[in-house]
């Protein structure tokens, strides 16, 4: 394999770093400046990213994409990691629902809703858990009962993310109470200011209100809102979920975590040295290292596969359950270098590195659990990947 870029790719490469180091300086002070709402500067943010044409590179033309190949993106990604730019607010949206709308979505679904995701002009929001239905999402209960031209949806969903200011929500309803678990369900495009749908924030144990609670109380949705076929659900919400545990943010999340450790390992000193140049901080520092490279080495050889068209296997699986494993483990070794200071939360003037640690730490914990945790996962590569047989119950 060869693995250097073509010149055209590397002049692309160029370009793009010489546009973040021109404008990512200027965007990242008024973010600390706090002119305008954190919310209203990472829609901006985005904007800026797409109309430089660099959100979406691959998708269709007619949808806002530029029809681009795969590299170009993959491209784009790794230098935003280098650059420690921000993630957009849109990511759930362009990531997870956009692909599945190109592949699953009506004409009409498309062209409403995939430009507009990527101008960040409508922010999304997944409803796939529930309280009793996480990690085995097919024994979801949300039920919608057609009546004329619309599905009538009651139940909640729980674990939300960004649904406090998501103007949609893609999700998975239950459509057929009567057939076996993984069909009978279909997939929805719900207005969040639907009468009969509220929002309730959960407090994390970060203190932040990321997540929500959502109830929907006769929330009617029309039935050109429906993604796929009526009670074929579970097969479009596959296709998200591929997305989901796909290469991108686990690779270059992992690349900003490694990166920043590694700052602090250099400015954090111990009987008068650096820790960088304590033998055993070294030894794991490589190991991450190591860890971070033949993750980049699987998403290329992933981006091989899309290139060519071929079938999608387990490697999501693994990019999912190697990356959050990951960044929990690099981050319980930057607790270890704060060593006394590590509980300082963000705020306190003696807190490390601004308090980002303990703070990420706790975010961590939750990455192997959403999206499916690390235990489920290892099953799935090891029967779906390895053909492995099933153990007993």
């Amino acid at each position: 394999m060869d693995l250097n870029l073509l010149p055209e790719e590397e002049q692309y490469r160029q370009q793009v770093r010489s546009w973040l180091a021109a404008n990512l300086p200027k965007v990242m002070a008024e973010r600390r400046a706090g002119r305008i709402s954190g919310i209203e500067w990472s829609k901006k943010w985005q904007r800026m990213l797409y109309e430089a044409g660099y959100v979406a590179l691959s998708w269709p033309k007619q949808y806002g994409g530029q029809e681009l190949d795969p590299m170009r993106q993959f491209i784009v990604n790794d230098e935003l990691a280098r650059a420690r730019a921000p993630g957009v607010i849109g990511a759930q949206a362009i990531n997870l629902l956009g692909p599945t709308l190109i592949t699953f979505g009506t004409e009409e679904q498309k062209r409403r809703y995939l430009p507009k995701m990527l101008r960040a002009e409508e922010i999304w929001c997944q409803g796939y858990s529930e309280p009793g239905a996480g990690s085995d999402l097919a024994s979801l209960r949300t039920r919608a009962e057609i009546d004329g031209d619309h599905f009538v949806v009651n139940g909640q969903k729980v674990w939300t993310s960004r649904s406090r200011y998501a103007d949609r929500m893609f999700a998975l309803v239950r459509t057929d109470p009567s057939a076996p678990k993984h069909r009978g369900i279909s997939y929805l495009l719900i207005d969040m200011k639907s009468p009969g749908l509220t929002v309730r924030p959960l407090v994390q144990m970060t203190g932040d209100r990321g997540f929500s609670e959502v109830f929907f109380d006769n929330v009617r949705v029309p039935r050109e809102n429906l993604v796929g076929q009526l009670n074929d659900g579970w097969r479009v919400a596959n296709d998200t979920l591929y997305n989901e545990r796909n290469l991108g943010g686990a690779v270059e999340g992992n690349k900003q975590v490694f990166n920043r450790l590694l700052d602090l390992a250099r400015n954090t000193k111990r009987a008068g040295q650096p820790l960088i140049k304590n033998s055993i901080y070294r030894q794991r520092l490589a190991d991450f290292q190591i860890t971070v490279e033949a993750m980049r080495l699987h998403g290329l050889r992933q981006l091989t596969d899309q290139i060519h068209k071929r079938p999608r296997g387990v490697e999501s699986l693994v990019n999912k359950l190697v990356g959050s494993e990951l960044t929990y483990e690099m981050t319980r070794t930057a607790l270890e270098l704060e060593a006394n200071f590590a509980p300082l939360l963000k705020g306190d003037e003696r807190a490390p590195d601004r308090g980002y640690w303990p703070m990420n730490l706790m975010v961590a914990m939750g990455l192997m659990i959403g999206g499916g945790t690390s235990q489920i996962q290892k099953n799935i590569i090891a029967q779906r990947g390895l053909k492995m047989p099933k153990g007993p119950d």
